[in-house]
């Protein structure tokens, strides 16, 4: 008798023990949950109207004028000069993270190239990306194949990086691209490696590893010799 009770005891204690076990389910939340902890986490991302910055004096313009864009209340416009123009964005002190932006360009040869510099130390040393919309539908393999170029200003023009790493720091993008179209933009700055994607797409257009060794600083809207171009809806998210 004293058995039997004694068994009946241990069965609802070991009953009431995996009762309150967790269930695959809620390991698995758990799980997920400390996954999301351990990854790294983003500040909010900080929106910039370029049209409220440009009529606040916030934009120091370098070797270009700076107008607001027609049709685009958030927008500027970049006129067409001789040699690099910049547009830095005052305020802004971007180290790694996301840098996303709309920029239109024009499908007209050698005279469009438009992107976003990052990491200034001056006005003449910074990183930069840039389009090459004349080439996003060439014929020519070769041009197609320089529709994107990521740039180390002024040790890593285009020029030396062509000749001495061929191909590897500019590519084509994607055929659906319109050449006068605003694209998205989206630039993820790692420590060692740049990713860019270049319109509505889920993998990068362009990835590469970062050259030299600057690491923060302002944000600018970049337009090349003799290029003139539009950018609006800039999104900075750094990564903490």
């Amino acid at each position: 008798m004293h058995l039997k009770r004694t068994l009946a005891v241990v069965g609802v204690a070991v009953a009431l023990t995996v009762a309150a076990l967790p269930t695959p389910r809620v390991l698995a939340a758990r799980a997920a949950r400390a996954a999301r902890a351990d990854r790294p986490q983003s500040a909010p991302t900080e929106r910039i109207n370029l049209a409220e910055r440009l009529a606040a004096g916030k934009l120091r313009v370098v070797n270009r004028e700076a107008t607001p864009t027609q049709g685009r209340a958030d927008g500027i416009h970049l006129s067409e000069r001789e040699g690099i123009g910049i547009a830095w964005v005052e305020g802004t002190d971007f180290a790694e993270g996301t840098i996303e932006v709309e920029i239109r360009g024009r499908d007209v040869l050698q005279q469009s190239f438009v992107g976003i510099a990052f990491h200034r130390r001056d006005d003449n040393t910074s990183e930069a990306v840039y389009l090459r919309p004349f080439n996003f539908r060439a014929e020519d393999p070769v041009r197609h194949q320089h529709a994107v170029q990521y740039v180390l200003m002024p040790d890593f023009d285009w020029p030396r990086l062509r000749k001495e790493f061929p191909e590897e720091f500019e590519n084509p993008v994607d055929a659906s691209i319109a050449p006068t179209a605003w694209v998205p933009v989206r630039i993820v700055v790692a420590a060692k490696t740049i990713q860019i994607y270049v319109g509505a797409v889920k993998t990068p257009t362009l990835e590469v590893r970062k050259l030299g060794a600057l690491d923060r600083g302002m944000v600018g809207l970049w337009a090349g010799n003799m290029s003139d171009g539009d950018f609006a809806n800039l999104r900075l998210t750094s990564a903490r």
